[in-house]
């Protein structure tokens, strides 16, 4: 998920729109108390934020953002209309990871964002994952429940692992297939059910973290933002 902080309503829609139709969920902000929180809700993946902002300036969010232990690797780009070397130091020297002026194009944004994306990737390989009593460890592609090895197909851990990403966010059956299995994939609903029903056998108790929304799908809830370097 990113999360655009924008008081411009064409700047924002039009960003907001290219980047879901690029495949990057994006949900996007007028107000930084809007944008506080959904923070406090959910922590995204990438944060796009505007410097020039009623009620609170995108530096001093910034500055927010990087003295939280729980929110200060969250990488940021920088929107803004100041074009000079002084603006983009102090945005950097802030603690923002790109800075793009206005007006951009969509593909150099969408570029940055996805380098970016994939530099955070790699950083947190060694990052422990937590929900409930699971323990999800990608760099050793290793799960552990209630102290214990799982055994997970790999269908099975990619589903885990997006829900424990992803903690108390609902995703439809139609979403967990098109992220899990691939939009061309041409099996049915079921085939999440079923992958779900086997995680839930071999976590034993632990599975009680995967939730069935009735009628939505499903979701994983448990200690909220538990991470840790190993």
């Amino acid at each position: 998920m990113i999360y655009l902080l924008e008081d411009d309503s064409g700047i924002r829609n039009f960003v907001t729109y290219a980047l879901n139709n690029s495949g990057l969920d994006t949900e996007s902000f007028e107000l930084p108390s809007d944008f506080w929180s959904a923070m406090n809700r959910k922590t995204p993946e990438l944060i796009l934020l505007d410097i020039m902002l009623p009620e609170e300036d995108g530096l001093s969010i910034l500055n927010k953002i990087r003295s939280d232990d729980k929110t200060a690797g969250l990488p940021v780009i920088m929107l803004t209309a100041k074009d000079t070397e002084y603006d983009k130091v102090q945005g950097l020297d802030s603690g923002a990871d790109d800075y793009v002026s206005k007006p951009f194009g969509i593909m150099e944004l969408l570029s940055r964002i996805k380098a970016l994306l994939r530099r955070t990737a790699k950083n947190t390989e060694n990052i422990s994952l937590y929900a409930g009593d699971i323990c999800i460890c990608p760099a050793k592609h290793e799960v552990i429940a209630d102290g214990v090895k799982i055994n997970l197909t790999l269908k099975e851990y990619e589903l885990l692992l997006w829900l424990v990403r992803n903690k108390d966010e609902v995703f439809s059956r139609d979403t967990l297939l098109q992220k899990i299995w691939g939009y061309d994939f041409s099996g049915e609903s079921r085939t999440v059910d079923v992958h779900i029903r086997t995680l839930r056998a071999k976590l034993g108790r632990s599975g009680e973290v995967i939730k069935t929304i009735r009628g939505v799908g499903y979701k994983a809830e448990g200690r909220s933002n538990d991470t840790e370097n190993i």
